[in-house]
């Protein structure tokens, strides 16, 4: 099988729940959109406010408003008591629907404004009733602008949708953003060709109901409607089939990084050899993993003191690592019951790393070096960390003035030391391109970054289950950095690239977690 070939295995179910997703938004958005298109027809204040706040949304990045709608819905829920679920699926429908509903507002209520007066009148002196010309006379005159502007949602959403997978919905964004992380064109392009043709397709069908509605055939319009509802229904029968086996499902979560690929897939192994069946939800950021954890909307993942200790703790005091490893699992179990299982034996903290020759040239070995140098220097983070307490924290404990900073994905940080894009990196102690490109790690004389020890988390349901804890305890205190950077490094730069699958059971057969057959 080639790479090219092997890319598109596995992707049916994904294509599936990419399908549902942006069919289901785009419904909404017709139901909300066609009602509100009427109301403004018939009143201007309505169709200015209507229109200028679909357009506002239209501002607001994707990414953005999906990630937006998780810490909506889980104070929603909060405050009302109601069982909301804020993770998957319902985030990326509400987002997409509101970006679904101006072009079908705007088409709708054009429509209207364009329609002959005459035409309205004459209606009128017939002695329709308001429902009457709505069915019998604006309806038939609008339906081509109505249908054009869903066909413009349409191909919006199905884009849009690739970006679901930040929020733990499935769908052609997982192998998009998990080839990026690994630096898996083939991951990439296979994601990429299926999104586009399905905006094809889909902009093809709706067309024909375009043209077939405006040129009176309607057996041209039933025929591309006939084929929408068939696939949707395949889609249905793919995402819902009863499995043969019936084994108990499990959720496993992973941040957008190529350790956690690999952890979250050794995890998944042990768990299919104890029969469970087990479906991933790659890509989370970190706020979102811990909350649905303690939601019960992924059952495990892995984390790391220093991330929860100023991320979801909040804290600024530091305290030795067994200490804090207590502490954080006492906040855990109080709040929402997730489990910490133990430390996996390695640490993976924020190191700021430089190359090596440009570290000695500029004699920069510590943070305080780093400060003194910063106004001539450009730092590159990943997506998330000048966002994050640690970057605060150690901003405020050294002063940096950097230059400039820039955000990349975490696999492209160090492309850009070697290009010269950036100058320092915040790099990860356990990623094997540190040893690889000759990286320096520079020295925290001030203690501003916590440690990060990796601990496994597991929601109330996982760790009242006695079958899924004896399949993962066993990992507790076996992991060794060094173990783990090998198997990062071969899913990030070695010249024969393993998948995280690979890597996993390569890992597990280093660790005495797992069989050393080929």
């Amino acid at each position: 099988m080639t790479a090219w070939s092997a890319a598109f295995d596995g992707l049916g179910t994904k294509l599936a729940a990419h399908v549902l997703l942006s069919a289901a938004a785009l419904l909404l958005g017709i139901t909300l959109a066609l009602p509100l298109a009427v109301w403004a027809s018939r009143s201007r204040p309505v169709a200015t406010v209507a229109l200028g706040l679909a357009s506002l949304v239209q501002t607001i990045p994707a990414l953005a408003l999906l990630a937006l709608f998780y810490p909506v819905l889980v104070s929603f829920g909060s405050l009302t008591g109601w069982p909301i679920p804020a993770f998957g699926f319902t985030p990326a429908l509400l987002a997409l629907t509101l970006y679904a509903l101006l072009p079908i507002l705007r088409n709708a209520v054009t429509a209207r404004q364009r329609m002959d007066p005459e035409v309205i009148e004459a209606a009128d002196a017939l002695g329709m009733t308001s429902w009457q010309k709505l069915r019998l006379v604006e309806a038939p005159f609008a339906m081509p602008f109505i249908v054009a502007g869903i066909r413009t949602a349409a191909v919006w959403t199905v884009g849009a949708a690739t970006l679901a997978t930040m929020v733990g919905q499935p769908s052609l964004g997982d192998p998009i953003f998990a080839g990026l992380q690994i630096q898996n064109w083939s991951l990439v392009l296979a994601g990429c060709t299926l999104a586009a043709g399905l905006a094809l397709t889909v902009d093809f069908l709706i067309g024909q109901i375009e043209v077939g509605l405006s040129l009176r055939r309607r057996w041209q319009a039933v025929l591309a409607g006939f084929a929408i509802v068939v696939g949707f229904v395949f889609c249905l029968a793919v995402t819902f089939a009863p499995s043969a086996a019936e084994r108990p499902r499990v959720v496993i979560g992973a941040k957008n990084f190529s350790e956690q690929f690999i952890l979250a897939r050794l995890i998944g192994q042990r768990l299919e050899a104890q029969g469970y069946a087990v479906d991933y939800r790659d890509g989370l950021g970190s706020s979102v993993a811990y909350k649905a954890v303690a939601a019960g909307e992924i059952d495990v993942y892995v984390d790391y003191t220093g991330t929860l200790w100023a991320g979801e703790m909040k804290r600024t005091d530091q305290l030795d690592r067994a200490e804090t490893l207590e502490t954080i699992g006492q906040w855990a179990k109080s709040n929402g019951g997730v489990e910490l299982v133990g430390a996996l034996g390695f640490e993976n903290a924020y190191a700021f790393a430089m190359p090596g020759e440009k570290a000695k040239a500029l004699g920069i070995s510590t943070l305080d070096d780093l400060a003194r140098q910063s106004p001539h220097l450009v730092m590159g983070t990943d997506l998330e960390f000048l966002a994050r307490p640690e970057w605060q924290a150690v901003r405020h404990a050294y002063r940096f003035e950097f230059a400039n900073t820039r955000r990349f994905a975490p696999s492209l940080m160090y492309s850009a030391l070697a290009s010269g894009d950036a100058d320092v990196i915040s790099a990860f102690s356990s990623d094997g391109r540190i040893a690889a490109d000759s990286l320096v790690v520079l020295t925290d004389p001030r203690r501003a970054l916590p440690g990060y020890d990796a601990v496994m988390l597991l929601s109330r349901r996982a760790a009242g289950d006695s079958r899924f804890l004896a399949a993962v305890r066993p990992m507790v205190g076996r992991i060794g950095v060094d173990q783990m950077r090998k198997a990062n490094y071969a899913v990030d730069r070695a010249t024969d690239k393993q998948s995280p699958e690979t890597a996993a059971r390569v890992l597990a057969c280093a660790t005495g977690l797992g069989t050393c057959g080929r």
